[in-house]
């Protein structure tokens, strides 16, 4: 059913875009010397931030993507759209691509 009440019409929506990835690291050091380097440059970040986010990082390397994802530069340029809320976080994951079971489109 549609509304022709102009005041529902414009009303704003919100959309849960969930987006899963599977991304090989293949130069870990590279990768970690990166996200340093970035965590570092980070203007938005408090001190006790930086420390806590250098420190995910020296822990488990592979996190440091994490550092690298930007969704306001995915959704900046989309007319009409605006940024409501983001999280998101990097985990180990089992991946063959080769195995025919794994299910690419698979959701929790």
């Amino acid at each position: 059913m549609t509304s022709n009440n102009p005041a529902e019409q414009s009303a704003p929506r919100y959309v849960r875009l969930t987006i899963e990835l599977v991304a090989e690291i293949t130069d870990e050091q590279a990768l970690k010397a990166a996200a340093l380097a970035q965590v570092q440059d980070d203007e938005y970040l408090d001190d006790a931030e930086r420390a806590e986010s250098v420190e995910a990082i020296e822990v488990d390397p592979s996190g440091s993507l994490a550092h690298f994802i930007d969704p306001v530069a995915l959704l900046g340029d989309v007319p009409g759209v605006e940024l409501a809320s983001a999280t998101w976080e990097s985990a180990h994951t089992e991946y063959d691509p080769d195995d025919e079971t794994w299910e690419e489109h698979e959701l929790d």
